[in-house]
């Protein structure tokens, strides 16, 4: 299975595609998006679409997954970060791809054993966990993390099989003999 990570930004956007053959984890690609800065909003934003079109296009992903967004401080910030983040989600559905969303915290845990992992920790697992040779850019990284996170049992949360943070609670019936 072939799966996609994007960790939407504003001003760049991070990719990472990832192949999962049996149980292991093969990296395919990454990168970065940078759409040009001093353009207006909706001339990044169309630039995004197009080069995440561009990337579905080569990397015929089986699934996608992407980094839900967090708590900005400023409310501008969160505006435009949810533009770029609605942009990635019509670049996938428009590809028909079923698309998991993960917390940051939920992609730290997967790839970094903790929840609050600070970045270059998350790289340094990234870089591990797929055998690169060099540590990826930061936004980058973020997204094969967040790919990984999605390869470890994203699915099955997805499809219902696996509860969140619970564990699953087995009753177990004696009967006594009559």
């Amino acid at each position: 299975m072939r799966i996609l990570g994007i960790d939407p930004g504003s001003n760049v956007t991070g990719y990472g595609v990832v192949e999962q053959e049996e149980r292991k984890l093969v990296h395919v690609a990454h990168g970065t998006l940078r759409p040009p800065r001093r353009a207006e909003l909706a001339i990044r934003l169309e630039h995004l679409y197009r080069s995440l079109a561009e990337i579905v296009a080569e990397h015929r992903p089986d699934a996608a997954a992407v980094e839900q967004v967090f708590v900005s401080v400023s409310p501008r910030s969160a505006l435009v970060l949810g533009q770029a983040r609605g942009v990635a989600l019509a670049v996938l559905g428009a590809a028909g791809l079923g698309v998991s969303e993960y917390t940051p915290s939920q992609v730290k845990q997967a790839v970094a054993g903790t929840g609050r992992a600070p970045k270059s920790q998350v790289k340094t697992m990234v870089r591990r966990l797929l055998a690169l040779e060099r540590t990826p850019a930061e936004d980058a990284a973020d997204a094969l993390a967040v790919a990984i996170r999605h390869a470890n049992g994203g699915r099955l949360e997805a499809a219902g099989q696996v509860a969140g943070r619970r564990r699953a609670r087995f009753v177990v019936q004696v009967r006594q003999p009559r």
